[in-house]
């Protein structure tokens, strides 16, 4: 079916580190240390702090080393990407997770929050993050830049499979793929399932906690609603207006705007009503995109996230932080069977 293959899309993706179609949270609008759900969800497992829910973050100031169970997983992939390759008749060098770790974005990430927002608002028209891969030290973009047109075209279909990209998104439109489900996701996409398992599979293992996460999610609406919360919020509003901002009712809404914004320049816009569908899995590039107006984005995004950052540090980071750990700690208490199950279950894949 085709949420079963987009399912599946998702996860390549999210494993093989091919991108998404959101840029990453990418300031440092958290803090570093653990909060008590994030110790059974994971290192990159943040509240939103904005009423969308928790979400997976890569924080200004650094992030969490991966796991030697989890490098050791990445490095399989690369080989099996690289032996599929080359009985395809392409050389891929296997790449350690460790040089990855080191990409072109690395300083940016290691910036201090409220630097990275001087330099780069929330990264996200600020970064092109379709270029994420086309770091110099990756030898596999050496080998992909120096072949003719025709034969990088081959290259990206045997990598990613026929609906990829060069950047590694994965785009399909119309009806999607077949009814079997079955999506050629190439060697990346086969290495994947041979280490990870098939995205239905990994799909099946998240279903289990269903009832968990429409409880967590349950419990992001209580911390949003609870008064102080909606009172530093109004006091962050304020704030925003008193610097040139309005109309922004929560703290999700700059970063949403700027979104919104880099969306209409890059055409990455949802399909119209009624129209075909179209999934498009993978960073926009801004190659095409009027070099005037991303300059004017750019310049919005830095001086709304530069004065995001200080209303928030006078009064709403601190509230936010109190009444979220409050609420999670009695979340933990309640539901520790499950978030014990659920941390087992991703240690084990």
């Amino acid at each position: 079916m085709k949420t079963t293959a987009a399912l599946a899309v998702l996860a390549v993706l999210a494993l093989a580190g091919c991108g998404n179609d959101k840029a990453p949270v990418a300031s440092g609008d958290q803090k570093s240390d653990k909060s008590p759900l994030a110790e059974y969800m994971g290192d990159g497992f943040v509240s939103s702090g904005g009423g969308s829910g928790f979400r997976v973050a890569m924080r200004a100031g650094g992030a969490q080393q991966p796991s030697d169970e989890e490098l050791a997983k990445q490095r399989k992939v690369e080989d099996a990407t690289a032996a599929c390759m080359k009985t395809a008749g392409f050389e891929y060098v296997a790449v350690p997770p460790e040089q990855n770790a080191k990409s072109k974005f690395s300083d940016a990430f290691n910036l201090p929050a409220d630097k990275f927002a001087e330099q780069y608002g929330y990264g996200i028209s600020t970064i092109d993050w379709s270029k994420a891969g086309d770091d110099d030290s990756n030898p596999n973009t050496k080998i992909r830049n120096a072949l003719s047109p025709n034969a990088q075209k081959a290259y990206d279909k045997a990598l990613n499979g026929p609906n990829a990209t060069g950047n590694g998104a994965v785009v399909v439109q119309g009806n999607g793929p077949s009814t079997s489900g079955e999506m050629d996701l190439g060697c990346r996409g086969k290495a994947v399932e041979e280490v990870y398992g098939k995205g239905e599979d990994r799909a099946a293992s998240f279903k289990k906690f269903e009832s968990l996460f429409k409880d967590i999610q349950a419990l992001q609406k209580r911390i949003d609603s609870d008064q102080r919360i909606v009172d530093a919020t109004t006091g962050w509003s304020d704030c925003m207006a008193d610097a040139g901002h309005t109309g922004l009712k929560k703290p999700d809404d700059p970063r949403q705007q700027v979104q919104a914004k880099l969306d209409a320049l890059t055409g990455n816009q949802p399909p119209p009503k009624g129209g075909p569908s179209k999934t498009i899995t993978g960073p926009p590039s801004f190659d095409k995109v009027d070099a005037t107006k991303l300059s004017e984005l750019r310049k919005f995004e830095i001086d709304l996230a530069t004065a995001d950052q200080k209303c928030k540090a006078k009064g709403y980071d601190d509230a936010y932080k109190k009444v979220q750990y409050e609420a999670e700690k009695e979340f933990v208490d309640q539901h520790k069977a499950e978030l014990e199950a659920y941390r087992d279950e991703m240690a084990n894949r």
